[in-house]
């Protein structure tokens, strides 16, 4: 298993005592144009506070509720525009891959491949995603527990990824909702890895609106209080500048005009563990 060395991705380096790694963006790509819009918001919210911002967007949600849901550009145009935004705005990007042979097209432009939850035990994917070279975020599967996640470390460890992150995205509580246990964050560190809280996915309420997923946006902030209070890694967050337009995962999102406010306040809740952290060492 690795140690809690910092884990490199891109021009960063994520562990306790580097700057917040701070993944974010809205959840599906729509056009190249609204993504820089966005990231270069993101990136000016990031030099304010002093975070490393990966920007995230998706090329495909290939597990939507319904069949007549949007899903995005696909593989080859999504990855053309996340190319778009990496060229105009200097920052590293990340996206979902659902399959292995998304992999080594996704790795030539993303500094960071993300597995989603569902899929985290799908070996062939995360091999496919170690073999490409770039850091990996593994998102916890909500049926899975925070002890489980060593196998998926050791599978990505094997195939030759050292540069591993771990995601608490919430865990089934019966139907439709999803529940935090805040353990997991402490859990997940123990297995040697950094720790990245998705706070807006742990809102969802899968299925809540029918024929797609609602969520609770309001309970988006507290819970990444809490994550910054434990000592995470990192935080991903989907933002978009009108949620509600957004084409998954709106009620879930925090309004880019309101995410530098939430932000300042969570990285000021960070700074503070970091500094108690630092006496008690002393």
């Amino acid at each position: 298993m690795p140690h809690q060395d910092p884990v490199v991705i891109g021009p960063y380096l994520c562990g306790r005592e580097q700057p917040l790694l701070w993944i974010a963006g809205p959840c599906v790509l729509e056009t190249e144009a609204l993504a820089i819009e966005i990231a270069e918001e993101l990136q000016r919210v990031a030099t304010a506070v002093s975070v490393q911002l990966v920007f995230k967007a998706s090329f495909d949600k290939a597990n939507r509720t319904s069949s007549s849901a949007r899903r995005g550009p696909g593989l080859k145009a999504g990855l053309e525009m996340l190319a778009g935004v990496a060229s105009a705005t200097g920052l590293p990007v990340t996206t979902d891959i659902h399959e292995p042979s998304q992999a080594a097209a996704a790795g030539e432009v993303c500094e960071l491949l993300q597995i989603p939850a569902f899929l985290a035990r799908q070996t062939d994917l995360l091999i496919a995603a170690a073999r490409t070279g770039k850091a990996v975020n593994v998102k916890k599967a909500q049926f899975m527990s925070p002890g489980d996640m060593k196998y998926v470390v050791e599978k990505l460890v094997t195939a030759g990824c050292d540069n591993i992150l771990l995601c608490e995205r919430g865990t089934f509580f019966g139907y439709g909702r999803l529940v935090n246990d805040m353990r997991a964050i402490p859990q997940m560190q123990a297995l040697g890895v950094p720790v990245v809280f998705d706070a807006t996915h742990s809102v969802q309420e899968p299925g809540g609106l029918g024929g797609a997923t609602g969520g609770n946006s309001s309970m988006v902030e507290p819970l990444a209080r809490a994550a910054m209070a434990l000592g995470a890694e990192g935080l991903f967050t989907e933002t978009h500048p009108a949620p509600d337009q957004s084409p998954s995962d709106g009620p879930n999102m925090i309004p880019l005009g309101e995410i530098e406010a939430v932000m300042r306040r969570l990285v000021s809740i960070r700074n503070v563990m970091l500094q108690e952290f630092e006496t008690a060492c002393d």
